[in-house]
């Protein structure tokens, strides 16, 4: 009984702290390689064009810090949300785009970190003809770290830069580059009919019409206007990687040297894009 009751006293001396340590183990670091967890394409519901979750990060309680690793392909960006406890953006590579409600849209390129406020209605992606990538970090405030809204529509999408007037960004119509200077009615006719009213239709999103149209395009052998079409589809959100997948695949319905053929004019776009 002694030994019992001298074993209890020297335990009752001891600091909190190494108490603790007899009936706790600390946790440990966590290191999540890269390339362990497969990218993970981002919910079509609150993103706009092709993007991927490349790696998310969630700290344990009581830390409440959370974030992830987006890449974004031109075009492509988040719907209007607002994070209740702000959010920090590190810009890792590419160019992007950011905007809050009301203001102007701000570019943001590889090493620039971004804050957004909490409450602020604000969205960010890929500029139209380059991709993104950035870090998001943000903090939890009662289990919830974003409120999703509408979709930014492509006439916010394309509206100027800060700084910049409506007409120092315009863009041409498609057709007025290539045929406008010498068959003015015949660009019209495709920009006002093709362009402006059949990609215009919501029954398919630009990016599934811009593979049905380089798919046609590579089966017809019709380089020229494949070359255009090819970056269309990138501006509409198709990756380089999905586009030579379709002229892989094509080469077994559409046959060897037309696969070949798109094979050559792809590598001539994604040149000039890098």
């Amino acid at each position: 009984m002694r030994v019992f009751v001298v074993v209890g006293i020297s335990l009752s001396m001891l600091p909190a702290g190494a108490q603790s340590q007899t009936s706790a183990q600390p946790e440990q670091i966590r290191i999540a390689r890269s390339g362990a967890q497969p990218p993970q394409p981002a919910a079509a519901d609150h993103f706009t064009g092709s993007a991927r979750v490349d790696s998310a990060f969630r700290a344990s309680a009581p830390a409440r810090v959370s974030g992830a690793r987006v890449l974004f392909e031109p075009g492509a960006r988040t719907a209007w949300h607002v994070h209740p406890l702000g959010q920090t953006l590190i810009v890792t590579a590419g160019t992007g785009r950011v905007q809050r409600w009301g203001d102007a849209i701000d570019e943001i390129r590889q090493g620039d970190v971004v804050w957004i406020p909490p409450g602020q209605k604000h969205w960010h992606g890929a500029a139209p003809n380059s991709s993104m990538t950035h870090i998001a970090i943000t903090e939890q405030l009662d289990g919830k770290t974003v409120d999703w809204m509408e979709k930014v529509s492509d006439t916010q999408y394309g509206a100027p830069l800060r700084g910049q007037t409506s007409s120092a960004v315009a863009r041409p119509r498609p057709s007025q580059g290539a045929i406008g200077d010498f068959a003015p009615k015949l660009a019209q006719i495709t920009d006002d009919v093709l362009y402006g009213d059949i990609w215009e239709r919501p029954d398919l999103s630009k990016r599934d019409r811009s593979l049905a149209t380089v798919s046609a395009l590579i089966a017809l052998n019709r380089p020229d206007q494949l070359r255009s079409h090819l970056r269309i589809a990138r501006q509409n959100g198709v990756t380089q990687e999905e586009l030579i997948e379709t002229i892989t695949h094509l080469a077994f319905y559409a046959g060897w040297p037309n696969a070949v053929t798109a094979i050559g004019v792809a590598r001539e776009v994604f040149k000039e894009s890098r």
